[in-house]
């Protein structure tokens, strides 16, 4: 007779980071706010670290204080993600995930004659200088505990050229350096270094950097056209779940990556008529 002591498989809820903290940068909207939500619901205490204060207490207070925390960060400003670092081990006692998520896309320009020195540090600043810092100060706290994943959000620029203006792609493509040499450096300490990679998906970022007011379902459609996999559609729910992926004990051997979530596009040259019906 089988034993009643515990509940059928089926019945049990499936956390994948039960105990687990988290900081997230640029987590008050886009894909760190549903970031956010996915780790919670798998069992994570999250620190939603922004510049945007209403939209992270708002998203805090959706996802309950006992599981979330809401901080000021400036990802380019080293004394704001060494605090945020720092307010995740005093609220919750450690720190196990850092997300270095916050980006911004720049001027919608493809123009080098016409592109800016000011817009291209500015890009690099937040998107390139600030995952260092997240994974510089990560790393103090994570070394002694040796153990720990690092998280970035890179691009499908990084892979793909004209996939962006030269900012953007610049910053995306050395995020994949760093976290190639980062994850050679930490991973005796225990700890993992990887990048997430999405194709076009409805954000904020995608529609600021279109340069037009689009509705997600206008922008969702644009890509549509121009995506390999069809049928399907990118989300940005997709991209939470391969952070997630990344984050738990799923990816236990994978580090120094960069997984691309694009549904085949970067492998694919669309001016070939090879796969065409």
């Amino acid at each position: 007779m089988a034993s009643n002591s515990q509940a059928p498989a089926a019945a049990r809820k499936y956390e994948k980071l039960e105990g687990k903290v988290a900081v997230i940068t640029g987590g008050a909207s886009g894909i760190g706010a549903c970031t956010a939500r996915l780790f919670v619901k798998h069992g994570a205490s999250v620190v939603i670290a922004d510049i945007q204060d209403e939209l992270g207490a708002s998203l805090c207070a959706e996802l309950g204080p006992g599981a979330s925390s809401y901080v000021h960060c400036d990802v380019t400003n080293e004394d704001d993600v060494a605090g945020a670092v720092d307010h995740a081990v005093a609220k919750f006692g450690k720190l196990d995930i850092m997300f270095n998520n916050a980006g911004i896309g720049g001027a919608p320009c493809f123009s080098i004659r016409e592109s800016t020195k000011e817009d291209f540090e500015r890009v690099l600043a937040v998107n390139l200088v600030g995952p260092f810092l997240g994974t510089k100060h990560a790393a103090r706290v994570m070394v002694p505990a040796r153990r720990g994943c690092i998280i970035s959000t890179s691009s499908l620029a990084s892979a793909v050229g004209g996939a962006a203006p030269h900012a953007y792609a610049s910053s995306k493509r050395g995020l994949v350096g760093f976290t190639e040499n980062a994850a050679g450096e930490l991973g005796r300490h225990g700890i993992r270094v990887n990048c997430v990679a999405p194709a076009g998906v409805a954000t904020p970022l995608a529609r600021a950097a279109t340069g037009m007011d689009l509705a997600d379902e206008s922008l969702e459609a644009i890509m549509e056209a121009a995506a390999n996999l069809k049928g399907v559609g990118l989300k940005v729910d997709d991209i939470a779940a391969a952070v997630l992926f990344l984050a738990s004990d799923d990816a236990r051997y994978v580090s120094g990556q960069n997984l691309l979530v694009d549904g085949g596009v970067s492998v694919v040259n669309s001016t070939f008529g090879f796969f065409r019906d």
